[in-house]
């Protein structure tokens, strides 16, 4: 669900950590412990690996040390801002076989762009290229749903401009659920650009306020570590 999904798309060349979205039920976690354990991954931050923190949006975060993974960072979240619950999510998701190889199942890529969402600066080059190499592996087979995700999503100027003219009764229907979309099927290139510009920064500002509260918990969570490690070292 992370840069690891964008390498598969293309929209990456590497990626240094592996994300994942994980049903939240026993049997899941039991088996995520285990490959955890196999792999000598250690937490590095708060919160501690629980359930019930997961289900209020956190991720928890590892770092594995068998020769195999050495360093590879795994983070690891149950519920997304924004995005549906797991079964959803799984339903549409992408799956890659290697011939004879592993198989790989990505988050779709229509998620992936939302899970992209953030406020660091650095995610939002990805959207763009997540939705151009979608639009470039199937641009010429355009479905209803395709070219809502196109009209929707795309980031950069020239493109959306191109998609307005191709798709322009679409175009029209999606301008009340994204308003710079008037200004790309007026071919308005100068109003476009600071409209996107605004348009990624109020999405980072609604990633801001979705991770405020969860970040005073974690503090929280680091305080109430740092007393229960002074205890121990106390006793």
């Amino acid at each position: 669900m992370g840069g690891q999904a964008c390498v598969f798309y293309g929209a990456a060349q590497f990626s240094k950590d592996v994300d994942l979205a994980l049903l939240a039920e026993e049997e899941n976690f039991t088996r995520l412990r285990a490959a955890l354990d196999e792999l000598q991954a250690v937490r590095i931050a708060v919160p501690r690996f629980d359930p019930a923190l997961l289900a209020r949006g956190h991720a928890v975060h590892f770092r594995c040390r068998h020769p195999s993974a050495a360093g590879l960072r795994v983070d690891v979240m149950t519920r997304l801002r924004d995005l549906p619950e797991f079964a959803i999510l799984w339903a549409r998701r992408t799956t890659i076989a290697e011939e004879g190889a592993d198989t790989f199942e990505l988050m779709a890529v229509e998620d992936l762009v939302q899970a992209k969402k953030t406020q660091r600066s650095k995610d939002w080059p990805m959207i763009e290229a997540l939705v151009e190499g979608h639009y470039h592996a199937v641009g010429t087979e355009p479905t209803s749903g395709r070219i809502r995700f196109w009209l929707v999503e795309a980031r950069g100027p020239e493109r959306l401009v191109e998609l307005a003219r191709r798709f322009s009764a679409e175009a029209r229907a999606q301008a009340s659920r994204r308003p710079l979309l008037t200004l790309a099927i007026a071919g308005n290139l100068a109003a476009l650009r600071p409209a996107l510009d605004a348009e990624m920064r109020a999405e980072q500002d609604k990633d801001r306020a979705y991770w405020e509260p969860l970040k005073r918990e974690l503090e929280s969570l680091r305080l109430a570590e740092v007393r229960e490690r002074s205890g121990r070292n106390a006793d």
